[in-house]
């Protein structure tokens, strides 16, 4: 059976480890500092099988080298948000907590595919990608593949149409910079432009940019973990089913886009090697330039850290 770690045993982490362990999927390991805390998680999840009519295994533990041989690797580990604060005020203390974990990650699982959860999450992602020494492949971040199925959320609301009618698309990063492209947005086929005033689209790309920012307001404790874990098994899914998918993820860019050395949210092509292909879209002149100040921004924290 295929193995996936999830290095994090908070809320993220133990969703995604759920929705893994009921689909049968993978056998599944939960890291944490906080050893009772994965294993209790564990465990709940064990007691489950039974009646899911599910046989997957799930092991907690604080013992890092048992993420050895995994297929994926999923990285959640961090401080959450908290109401009023950036996920660029996390940057110094999750990529102290990020750099020790890659560590691990290249010794006990060399071969993995690492997907990148921790905010904020384009930053981290090219830490993970610098730390472990794995090719841009078999590293990035599942950031805006969330942030696009908030957007197609917040559509089929406005339009009274299911979301399996809309072929949402947001790019950038996975924060305030995002960039959601109601012109490249297709709602059975056509354009979400054609088909919503522009204060209307206007309205939608702003909640998308506060949705996790709304939700880490409402919950007053902690921020969103339901929609995250389904963005991150949704990746986990195409990767160990060997499908292939055009999903937006957090990769680091070595000419697409005319940009270098930066890890930002652009669709791609993934498949049971990771990212098979990053796939360019046609961005209008303020397209561009929205997407570049969100690199730009990106940059300005890679800088910050010294890496």
């Amino acid at each position: 059976m295929k193995k996936v770690s999830i290095i994090g045993a908070g809320n993220v982490g133990g969703t995604t480890a759920m929705r893994i362990a009921e689909t049968g999927l993978a056998s599944v390991v939960l890291i944490d500092t906080v050893e009772n805390v994965a294993c209790a998680k564990a465990s709940d999840l064990e007691d489950a099988r039974y009646s899911l009519g599910s046989d997957t295994r799930v092991e907690g533990s604080s013992d890092i080298s048992r993420i050895d041989g995994s297929d994926i690797v999923v990285m959640t580990a961090g401080l959450p948000r908290k109401p009023g604060m950036t996920r660029e005020d996390l940057l110094v203390k999750n990529a102290e907590i990020m750099t020790n974990v890659c560590i691990g990650i290249a010794e006990y699982a060399k071969d993995a595919i690492l997907i990148v959860v921790s905010n904020p999450l384009d930053v981290m992602t090219y830490l993970a990608f610098k730390k472990t020494g794995f090719p841009r492949e078999r590293v990035f971040g599942m950031g805006v593949n969330l942030d696009t199925s908030r957007f197609a959320n917040l559509i089929s609301k406005k339009l009274f149409i299911g979301t399996e009618h809309i072929q949402a698309l947001v790019i950038g990063s996975h924060g305030e910079t995002m960039l959601p492209l109601p012109r490249l947005t297709k709602v059975r086929g056509k354009a979400l432009t054609e088909l919503l005033a522009a204060a209307d689209v206007d309205s939608l790309v702003k909640q998308t940019r506060g949705r996790g920012a709304e939700i880490v307001s409402l919950y007053g404790s902690g921020s969103a973990y339901m929609a995250p874990s389904a963005a991150i098994f949704q990746l986990v899914e195409t990767i160990l089913t060997e499908h292939r998918r055009e999903l937006p993820v957090s990769v680091v860019l070595d000419g697409e886009y005319g940009l270098y050395d930066v890890s930002i949210g652009v669709p791609a092509e993934i498949n049971s090697r990771g990212v098979e292909k990053i796939l360019e879209v046609d961005l209008s002149v303020e397209e561009k330039e929205a997407f570049l100040q969100s690199a730009r921004s990106i940059q300005d924290s890679i800088k910050a850290l010294n890496i």
